[in-house]
């Protein structure tokens, strides 16, 4: 203020009063955009601080799935340590190969009984600990419209699926799958992987690991009498 008035003396003395004008002029439209710009600022962090809270957030979420996988995968098994089939319902795919002999064979040879598929490979240390389990439980319940189909997961040849058949005593089909066809029909990651399929045709159990004789009795035996 003191420095305009003293602009406005000088000017007055040597009549340049609208120069004056002309520089309050300059001096408003200098302050105005100064305000746009504190405004433009406060703005720019408000939104800034409002993306970084979302952020946070999904953070967040994602850290609290992340937590929850532990105690899934443990809610799966059972207090010896072995795992325990999952409860599912969805149709069976049909899936066709060649037996161990070269002759055609598919799921659906099966229809109307009750079908445990397990995807296993020669290679896999707790496939071959299974092994003696579905091979006990296979034994006991085989009678009952139920029946064990192995599929050998991946290029190790029939000769040697066939010695391992020869060396643990299967007695259940087992079929070779160098092409990995059941694999991908029925989205297996992991092995041992097994799957039970009802009498109408729906998969209705699944399991990824080595399992006990003592859950395939409480799990798949009820499914025998259905």
């Amino acid at each position: 203020m003191m420095a305009q008035r003293v602009l406005l003396g000088l000017c007055l003395k040597r009549n340049c009063s609208a120069k004056f004008g002309a520089w309050q002029m300059v001096s408003s439209n200098m302050a105005s955009n100064r305000r746009l710009a504190s405004q433009k600022a406060k703005s720019v962090g408000s939104q800034g601080i409002l993306m970084l809270l979302v952020g946070l957030g999904l953070i967040l979420v994602a850290f609290a799935g992340f937590l929850a996988i532990p105690k899934a995968a443990a809610d799966v098994r059972a207090s010896d340590g072995l795992v325990v089939p999952v409860p599912v319902n969805y149709p069976a795919p049909e899936v066709a190969l060649n037996d161990l002999d070269g002759n055609p064979v598919a799921l659906s040879d099966y229809d109307g009984q009750v079908i445990l598929y397990n995807a296993w490979a020669t290679w896999c240390p707790p496939c071959k600990a299974e092994m003696p389990t579905l091979q006990a439980y296979y034994e006991k319940h085989k009678d009952q419209g139920f029946v064990i189909v192995a599929i050998e997961d991946g290029l190790q040849g029939n000769v040697d699926v066939a010695s391992f058949v020869a060396e643990y005593g299967l007695t259940f089909p087992v079929w070779p799958d160098p092409a990995y066809v059941a694999s991908k029909a029925f989205g297996v990651t992991g092995l041992p992987t097994s799957f039970v399929i009802d009498r109408e045709g729906m998969v209705r159990l699944t399991w990824s690991g080595e399992i006990s004789i003592a859950a395939l009795e409480k799990y798949v035996t009820p499914l025998l009498t259905e």
